[in-house]
């Protein structure tokens, strides 16, 4: 059975924190000393994500399709790859911190197979992109209405995931001349050549993630193509045998212009009628309209039908967008931060608060079930991302006589030789972190 407890938590920060004071574990001259802790914390991970962000900005500038800044100076090819390859970096980095996962590539080729809400055949020429990534979270089972038939109703589970991401970074100009001159058609593209887009939604059915490709062509199903051309052939059917006289006069008027005898002998229609040019004129412009007329309404009613997909996909798109390009960069670094920032508070507090030791295994087990017990989530718990950061948080705290000042440097995690999880206690931990932050800047040379 697969998994799909997620490792995001739907929680604010600041309500996570009140969680753990209502806990009653902390003392009460702790309270303070404990959200001074978080405070800082959270103060120290968001300069860390603002700077990841401005990096990631800085190179994503010549890949931007929105923007209307430019650089001083182009990027040499050397540079542009180089800028390319950080904002990947920086793009990955974000979503896995933020507790989203990569979507496999055999779920949006199923995608294209099979339908959930919109029936379109869909494809996609894969081979446009120089690489796409596309992440979510949030994997659950709606239950929905459907009309059918404009009237019926009838109830369908859809899978769906709560936030999606996609990145698309496409291939160059020349690649897109090369194919429409291979395929002998100018197409009009709907992005531009060698930029990178980047698309947030919400709510969208797993099997219509297809639908968020911009280079998508959509067309009717087998199905869709049954029920308009049947009634279609049905309608010509009657036109075609009312208008087989007019038919067979221009026919043989033709037949005598040619002087194909043969043709005319075959074919019995009244010489006088082929002689006299109204009949052959009225017959010509007859069939004309009659046919003409029937493509016409045929034409429109296809159209119509093209119109009405078109408009059940801009409908997804525009009510579940939630920012494009370069904003997804800045919502999804504040996601990461505060997830961060999250997990990091839960693993001091059960640690600071527990009378037991804890190996990085037993203690995910154990946040887990807390959270299970005070909010009702089943979450598969990141603890080594936590214990990761709080090893690597170090700073100096002073050690023995007030009046010696004397400062050691240390990590506010470490691991006895048992590999079990040691932390500092909470005035200490307050101290590294508070000197951490007030060391974050460098520039009094010092």
């Amino acid at each position: 059975m697969v998994d799909k407890r997620e490792s995001f938590i739907p929680y604010r920060r600041t309500d996570l924190i009140n969680l753990c004071l209502e806990d009653g574990k902390l003392r009460d001259e702790d309270i303070k000393i404990f959200r001074e802790f978080c405070e800082i914390l959270s103060a120290f991970f968001h300069f860390r994500f603002h700077q990841t962000l401005e990096s990631i900005k800085d190179n994503y500038v010549v890949f931007n399709p929105n923007t209307d800044i430019q650089p001083l100076n182009s990027p040499s090819l050397r540079d542009h790859e180089a800028m390319k390859i950080q904002v990947i970096a920086g793009f990955n980095y974000i979503l896995e911190r933020a507790n989203y996962q990569q979507l496999p590539n055999r779920i949006i080729q199923q995608s294209l197979d099979k339908k959930s809400l919109i029936n379109l055949k869909t494809e996609i020429d894969f081979d446009d992109f120089e690489q796409f990534f596309c992440y979510y979270r949030g994997d659950i089972d709606e239950t929905i209405t459907q009309k059918k038939f404009g009237f019926f109703e009838r109830e369908k589970i859809v899978d769906i995931l709560e936030r999606v991401v996609l990145l698309i970074h496409f291939k160059g100009e020349g690649y897109f001349q090369a194919k429409a001159k291979k395929n002998k058609q100018e197409k009009e593209l709907n992005f531009i050549p060698g930029k990178m887009y980047l698309y947030f939604y919400k709510n969208i059915p797993k099997l219509d993630i297809e639908l968020l490709f911009p280079n998508i062509r959509t067309s009717m199903t087998w199905k869709d193509r049954l029920l308009f051309g049947v009634p279609a052939i049905g309608a010509a059917v009657p036109l075609i045998l009312k208008a087989v006289p007019n038919i067979l006069i221009i026919i043989v008027a033709i037949s005598i212009l040619i002087n194909a005898p043969s043709i005319v002998e075959f074919i019995k229609v009244e010489k006088e009628k082929v002689r006299d040019i109204m009949p052959i004129l009225v017959a010509t412009l007859s069939l004309t309209i009659t046919l003409g007329g029937f493509a016409f309404r045929q034409y429109n009613q296809y159209k119509s039908k093209q119109i009405k997909f078109q408009k059940e996909v801009s409908d997804t798109l525009f009510f579940k967008n939630l920012a494009n390009n370069a904003s997804v960069f800045q919502a999804l670094a504040d996601i990461a931060e505060e997830e961060e920032c999250k997990e990091i508070i839960l693993v001091y507090y059960h640690l600071l608060t527990s009378q037991e030791k804890f190996t990085p295994e037993q203690l995910d087990r154990k946040i887990e079930q807390w959270m299970t017990e005070k909010l009702g989530i089943d979450l598969n718990f990141d603890i080594h991302g936590p214990l990761n950061n709080l090893q690597h948080i170090h700073g100096k705290i002073v050690t023995g006589k007030s009046d010696e000042n004397e400062q050691i440097d240390v990590p506010i995690l470490s691991y006895d030789e048992q590999g079990n999880i040691l932390v500092l206690p909470l005035k200490k931990a307050r101290m590294v972190i508070d000197y951490v932050w007030d060391n974050a800047f460098q520039y009094n040379g010092c």
